[in-house]
């Protein structure tokens, strides 16, 4: 039963109409109330009215509050630790290693919390250039951080490319879902987990839309660095310096 109980949100009826066929239950996320697939942006802001999760500002601009963190929470970042990091992750005081142990118990109980729940999805890419690009989904509890992906990373109106998108990386933001430090090994009851082994990264317990940029940024940062890509960028930009 839907949270809202009889009444229709104004997009329901373009739920599914840019759905991809990898759909979640394809990512172990299952018995959900409903799905909202690649809203656009127009949709988005009607959501976002409708659910008074935030409002409009004199000028259209969109004002939301992200409660008790304003900023990236920074010191709850954790990657992972598995044989794709072990040795090429610079561990320390911003990029704490996570027990590959703890992931399931982790993903576990995200998915219990998930059950009767709406989510918003965003299959979108991270980067321009056709070699590199990284086709990524964006899992979010909220219409805004799905606006917010779709402000931050390349979309497609395309809808045989999205019907088709699987993604290379899921980002899965729930500002509702609540950390537990000792069932899940964690600082504090928020939490951005990357792992690279499973190209999933989860975001819990905050409202800053930040992480789910900052997340994709890291993992790219991570992935294209074997591929040579940043180290060319470095080059230029010293080049320039002392020139």
């Amino acid at each position: 039963m839907s949270k809202y109980l009889e009444f229709n949100t104004p997009a329901i009826k373009q739920a599914l109409e840019l759905a991809s066929d990898f759909r979640l239950k394809n990512q172990g996320i299952t018995n959900l109330d409903r799905v909202y697939w690649n809203l656009p942006s127009e949709a988005l802001y009607e959501e976002i009215i409708f659910r008074n999760e935030g409002k409009l500002a004199k000028h259209g601009a969109l004002l939301v509050n992200t409660g008790k963190h304003t900023a990236r929470a920074a010191s709850d970042k954790f990657i992972v630790r598995e044989e794709s990091t072990m040795r090429d992750i610079w561990w320390g005081t911003y990029n704490r290693p996570y027990a590959h142990s703890m992931w399931s118990q982790l993903m576990g109980r995200f998915q219990a919390w998930a059950q009767g729940e709406e989510l918003f999805v965003q299959d979108c890419y991270a980067g321009a250039d056709p070699d590199y690009k990284l086709p990524v989904r964006i899992i979010t509890e909220k219409a805004w951080h799905s606006l917010f992906a779709r402000n931050m990373f390349l979309t497609t109106n395309d809808k045989d490319e999205l019907k088709k998108f699987v993604p290379e990386f899921t980002v899965i933001a729930v500002p509702g879902f609540k950390l537990d430090p000792i069932a899940d090994g964690t600082r504090s009851d928020t939490g951005i987990i990357l792992n690279f082994d499973q190209r999933t990264a989860i975001i819990a317990n905050t409202l800053y839309a930040g992480e789910i940029k900052k997340s994709v940024f890291t993992v790219l940062n991570f992935l294209l660095t074997y591929q040579d890509v940043l180290q060319c960028i470095a080059l230029q930009m010293w080049a320039i310096m002392v020139t």
